[in-house]
C-alpha cells in the first residue's frame, strides 16, 4: 500500500490500492476530499488531460451569469467570479485550485476503459496508462461524453447539418441559417436566444410543453427534484436528469426572449426530410440545421463487466452504493447529478466504504 490519502503516479504495472475514483469533476473532487482523511489509500483517475470535468468542454458564450449555482466544493470557497466570465474558464480555475490546495493528486489523462471482477474479490480497473487494482471504486464520470441524440424516421436523409449541445462553440456559426433547436431544458432556451440573434429563423420545439417557473428555486424545490430522479432510480430505472425534472426559471434572459417572440414552441415533429423537418399533420419547415438540446446519459459503458444493470434498465442504488455490488459506489449519478448533491454523496460513499472496508472478510 502506499501512503494514506495519496494517489499514485500513472505506472504501466499494476498498482494496488484500497479505492480508486473514476473521473475528477465535481462529484470526483468532493469523493476525493473525503478519501485524505479516511485512511484510505486511494487513485484519482481522469480522462480529461486538464482539471475542470466537462465545465473546459461548455461553449465559450456560457457565461456564470447564465448558468445554474455552482457550490462550494468542500472545505473550500467558490468567489463568485465576474458575470461576464466565462463558465468554461472560472469553474475549472476553481477545480484546479482545489486540487493545488488539498494536494489531490488526480492522475491524467488517463482513460478507463473497463472494471472487472479481479477473482480475489477486488476489481481490475484497466486503464490507457496500465491496470489498477482496487477494494472498491467511486465511479464519478458523469455524462458529458454520452449525449442523447433520438432517433426520428428519416434522419439520415437529412442534407443539412445536425449537431448536439455536446458540440455547440456559439452563434456565429448559424449566422443566415434556417435553425430548429430540438429539447425543453435549460441549454435549449439559452442557445435558441443566442442563435435567434444571427440566424435566418429559429424554430423551437419540445416533446412536451415547457414549464416555466414563476417562484424562486427553494431548497424545498430542490429536494422535489432529487427525490423525482431518486424514486426511478431505486426502482431499477434509468435515471432521467436533474436539470430535466427541473422547471425553466423566468431570468431576464428569457422574459426578453418573450416579449422578441422567441419562445413560441411548436410540438415535436415527426419525422425528417432531406431539406427539414415534417409533422404528423404532413406541414413541413425547410431547415439548416438541426441542433438536438436532448441532454445526456450516464458514461458508465466502462462498468458493463461487473453486469450491474437490472432487468429495467437501471442500475438500481441505495444513496450511491450498488445494491448489486457494494464494491461499487455511482456519485454524480441519478439524484446526485448536481454539484450540490455530488458534495454529499461524495461523503456518503466514503463512509460507506470504510465501514466496508474495515469489516472482516467472510469465512
Amino acid at each position: 500500500m502506499g501512503r494514506p490519502g495519496r494517489a499514485r503516479d500513472v505506472v504501466r504495472y499494476v498498482p494496488d490500492t484500497d479505492v480508486v475514483v473514476v473521473g475528477a469533476g465535481q462529484a470526483g473532487l468532493a469523493s476525493a476530499y473525503h478519501l485524505r482523511s479516511s485512511g484510505l489509500d486511494f487513485a484519482v483517475l481522469d480522462a480529461d488531460a486538464a482539471p475542470g470535468g466537462a465545465w473546459q468542454h461548455r461553449w465559450p458564450t456560457l457565461r456564470m451569469a447564465t448558468v445554474h449555482g455552482i457550490f462550494d466544493l468542500p472545505g473550500m470557497h467558490f468567489t463568485p467570479p465576474p458575470p461576464d466570465e466565462p463558465a468554461a474558464e472560472a469553474v475549472p480555475a476553481y477545480f484546479a485550485a482545489y486540487e493545488s490546495e488539498f494536494g489531490i493528486d488526480v492522475q491524467r489523462p488517463v482513460a478507463v476503459t473497463a472494471v472487472r471482477n479481479a477473482g480475489d474479490g477486488g476489481l481490475l480497473v484497466e486503464t490507457d496508462k496500465g491496470t489498477w487494482t482496487t477494494r472498491a471504486l467511486i465511479n464519478a464520470t458523469g455524462t458529458w461524453t454520452r449525449p442523447f441524440v433520438p432517433y426520428y424516421p428519416g434522419q439520415e436523409t437529412f442534407h443539412g447539418r445536425q449537431l448536439h449541445t455536446a458540440h455547440y462553440r456559439g452563434p456565429a456559426e448559424f449566422a443566415g441559417k434556417r435553425v430548429v433547436v430540438v429539447g425543453g431544458g435549460t441549454s435549449a432556451v439559452q442557445l435558441l436566444v443566442e442563435i435567434a440573434d444571427v440566424a435566418a429563423t429559429t424554430t423551437w420545439v419540445t416533446r412536451r410543453p415547457p414549464v416555466f417557473r414563476d417562484g424562486p428555486f427553494t431548497p424545498a424545490y430542490g429536494r422535489e427534484v432529487v427525490a423525482k430522479v431518486e424514486a426511478r432510480v431505486r426502482a431499477g430505472l434509468p435515471p432521467g436528469s436533474i436539470a430535466s425534472a427541473t422547471e425553466l426559471a423566468w431570468t431576464p434572459q428569457l422574459l426578453e426572449a418573450r416579449e422578441r417572440g422567441l419562445l413560441r414552441r411548436r410540438p415535436m415533429f415527426d419525422r425528417i426530410v432531406p431539406d427539414g423537418v415534417q409533422w404528423r399533420d404532413g406541414t413541413a419547415q425547410h431547415v439548416d440545421v438541426i441542433l438536438w438540446c436532448t441532454g445526456f446519459r450516464p458514461a458508465l459503458d466502462h462498468l458493463a463487466p461487473l453486469r450491474l444493470r437490472g432487468p429495467r434498465g437501471g442500475i438500481v442504488v441505495d444513496g450511491t452504493r450498488v445494491v448489486a455490488d457494494p464494491r461499487v459506489h455511482l456519485v454524480g449519478y441519478g439524484p446526485s447529478a448536481s454539484t450540490v448533491g455530488a458534495n454529499r454523496a461524495g461523503r456518503a460513499a466514503v463512509r460507506e466504504l470504510r465501514a466496508l472496508l474495515a469489516a472482516p472478510a467472510p469465512a
